[in-house]
Parts: structure tokens; sequence; C-alpha cells
């Protein structure tokens, strides 16, 4: 199929470069150009396992343009994979889905049926307005009754550092329109994924385990609230196990036992119960607030989402009392961050615990070091107008320092030989933020260790 992705960013080019490896052609259609100008050269402006690899691989299916105007009347279906931010009262802003929108229906010749797919993250009721918008486009053009565009929801789920593996080897693909020619148009779009009729890439090897993915088809409004209802029980998953872990320090006991006994159970699962330093990222943060400004515009409370969310904020603070308690303050000490990412396998630092971690240290004085193996970059961006020191080695980053905060649980930090890089500060304190390490070995190390729950 002939297929045009409006937004390059994380969902849109993960989605459109698998697309294009399963044989369909795609052009994925952006307005950044330092973006363009990456991805003209075969590059990959995110960091995501396998990504760069297989748009070499699907590069004779795969294009790049900033002109939706000029690619869209070929197509057969559009997929709407833009930002919606958040507003200031939590609601995600849907401006940019409503201006793609706009742009797509420039498009569209005359005597033709096109299939138009929201894969952002967008409240209720965003798949009507998409298709009142569309609509007010194609009659001032003329069209109106001779043009068909039909409008699906189609929310992504993607974990990022597993993006691709989550596109080729889904749980479920979910649709949602009340016209039934939309999901015959897509169920063609999806069928190698949905029947695993495709060679898996050599580096994305098909589960043992893996089963054919539900398709799921119900109605637009059921579709959005899907995607939010999701992440929004992920979430409170963690926060759940955080809380707990809050109670364990107080009775003695360890929550990584807890967490082992609850997931053994089917209905539980082990999945999302490590306890930490929570939840960041581009999703769970944003979708938690959204989906608690929709409640609010309904005059309905959403008091478990919101109880998460301050279970989950709560915990970057913890981190710093915990370190405040053993070095009997931060003001004026030497502190090293170990991860700024928002977890493991993505150089993503929206909403990262580790940047909220160094944040509060260095309003309250401390001297702050920080180090990650792929975000360093973009945490710069962020960081620019905060004294903090940045690190390309981690030993080096440790020496001199009073006590080191682990805030992402990279598996190149496992791997750290902690004696010696304690022996190079001048108090070995480590906050394991993930519970990465192994106590008894940290402490034989020479390490004061202090973890999360245990």
């Amino acid at each position: 199929m002939n297929i045009v992705i409006i937004g390059a960013g994380y969902v849109g080019l993960t989605t459109g470069v698998a697309f294009a490896y399963l044989g369909h052609r795609v052009t994925c259609v952006d307005k950044d150009p330092i973006k363009l100008e990456v991805l003209y050269k075969g590059k990959s402006p995110i960091h995501e396992h396998g990504l760069e690899d297989l748009i070499t691989l699907a590069s004779k299916n795969l294009n790049f343009t900033d002109d939706i105007k000029a690619v869209v009347g070929d197509a057969e279906v559009i997929l709407i994979a833009v930002g919606t931010p958040s507003k200031a009262n939590g609601e995600a802003d849907t401006q940019y889905v409503e201006v793609a929108a706009s742009e797509v229906a420039a498009g569209p010749r005359a005597g033709r049926l096109y299939c138009l797919a929201l894969k952002s993250t967008v409240p209720i009721g965003t798949n009507r307005r998409v298709s009142q918008v569309v609509g007010r486009v194609l009659t001032e053009r003329g069209l109106e009754g001779r043009t068909g565009v039909l409008v699906v929801s189609n929310p992504e789920f993607l974990r990022e550092g597993m993006a691709l593996h989550n596109t080729f080897y889904p749980d479920r693909i979910v649709l949602g329109t009340d016209q039934p020619e939309g999901i015959d148009i897509m169920r063609r779009l999806y069928e190698r994924i949905l029947e695993q009729t495709f060679d898996p890439p050599p580096f994305l090897p098909r589960p043992e385990a893996y089963k054919s993915p539900c398709l799921v088809t119900t109605d637009p409004i059921s579709a959005e609230l899907i995607k939010y209802a999701s992440n929004a029980f992920l979430a409170l998953k963690i926060s759940y196990i955080n809380e707990i872990a809050g109670l364990c320090e107080k009775v003695g006991a360890d929550v990584t036992e807890v967490a082992r006994g609850m997931g053994l159970d089917a209905r539980i699962g082990s999945s999302f119960l490590a306890a930490g330093l929570g939840w960041g990222g581009s999703c769970f943060p944003k979708d938690t607030a959204a989906l608690l400004a929709m409640g609010e515009e309904y005059g309905y409370t959403m008091s478990i989402v919101a109880a998460a969310r301050e279970v989950n904020f709560r915990q970057r603070l913890r981190i710093v009392e915990k370190l405040q308690e053993v070095l009997k303050g931060v003001r004026g000490r030497i502190v090293g961050v170990l991860g700024l990412a928002f977890k493991p396998g993505t150089d993503d630092v929206r909403e990262s615990p580790g940047l909220a971690v160094v944040r509060i240290l260095v309003e309250r004085g401390a001297h702050v070091r920080v180090h990650d193996p792929v975000a360093l970059d973009a945490a710069r961006r962020v960081l620019r107008e905060l004294e903090v020191e940045f690190f390309d080695d981690p030993y080096a980053m440790a020496r001199g320092a009073e006590a080191l905060i682990l805030a992402t649980d990279w598996p190149a930090y496992k791997n750290l030989d902690l004696a010696r890089m304690g022996r190079w500060m001048r108090t070995p304190v480590l906050v394991d933020g993930r519970n990465l390490f192994d106590r008894e070995k940290a402490s034989q190390a020479g390490w004061t260790y202090i973890g999360i729950g245990r």
C-alpha cells in the first residue's frame, strides 16, 4: 500500500520504517529541516535499538519530505503521528493534530477513497473533531461527496527502547471507527503483522512463544480511551510498588522479594513492579495528566490516577532526602548522578526522574555531576541553565565525589567496578534509585549502600 505518515518523531518514524520493511511504500512527512537532513543521510535522529539498521534495510520503500500536499494525493492510508503536548491544565493539546488534518485534506483527489488514521494520543472526541476539520476543507475545495476520507483511531502502544519489537510483535492492534470500510483498509495495512507472514529483521527475531496479535475493532471513543486507560494502569502499578517499598523500609521487608512473590500471581504479573525512582518519559506523565483533565471536564474525579501521580513525583524527593540523612545535608556536597535518560535504551530525557533529582540537588546547593551512556547531549540542552558538570566517563565523575545516585538502570552500570570507583571518592555513598546493585557486594566494596524498599 501507499502510506503517508505525518510526523517523523518517535512514533511516526518507527512505524513508517517498519511498514516500509514489510513492503509498503512509505513517505514520512516532517517540517523539521534538521531532522530531515539526518534522515536523508539514512541516519536516525533518535536513539532506538535497531532503527538505523532497519532504515537501511527498508530504504527502497522509504522516502522523506516536508510537503504534505504533494504526497497525500497518491496515498491510500495517511497516519497522523504528531505531538500532543500538555496544556497548563494537563489536557492534551490537539492543535497540531488538527493542523495536520487540515493540511492532509488539502491533498486528496476527486473520486478517490482515503483512510486517515490517528496514531497520536488524543483526548475523547478528537476523531469526531478531525472528521469535521477534514469535511470542512473538502467542502471548501468543492469535493464534498466526491472524495471519501475515512477517519480511524489507531492508538500506538510502543515502549521506548523496544519500539520496533512492539511494532512487529504487538499484543494487540486497536482500530476505532464507525465506518466498516476503514476497518477493511486498516486490516490490509496490518495484514502481515496480524498473520505474522513476514521474515523478521535479522536483529529482531520473532519470540518463540509469540502468537499472532489480537485485532480490536471498536468505536472511536473507546479506542481513544483504551490508550489512556492502559498507560494510566501501568503508571499506577509502578506507583503502587513504590508505595509498598516505603512500607517495606518501615517494617524491615525487602520490596524486591515482595514484588517477586506478587508477580508470580498470574492476575498481577511481574512487569512494572520494579520499585525505584518512578516513571517519566513522554507518555505516562502526559497521559495521566490528560486523563485527570478529561475526568474534570466531565465532572468525574479520578482519585486513583491522582494518587499514582502524587506517589510517583514524591519518589524523587525521597531519594534526595535519603542522601541528606546519610550526609547530614547536601549543600556544598559533590554528588554524581548516574543516568539521565528516563529509562534505559533511549536518549529521551523528557520528564526524566534523573533530571528531576539533578534539579532538586542543585536547588539545595549541591555541586552536581552527571553521566549517561547515550543521553548526555539531550541533557545538556535541558540543563543548560543549571550549574552541572557533564562527564563522558563515570569513573572520572566519581573522583572526589561524596555520593553517587543511580537514576537510570543502564545495564552498563551494573558492570561498574565499585571497588575501584569507591577508592577515588571522598565518601563512597551509593543511593541505588533502581535497586540495580547487590547490597552485599556494594558493602564489601566499601560503599554505604542505600536502596529503595530494602
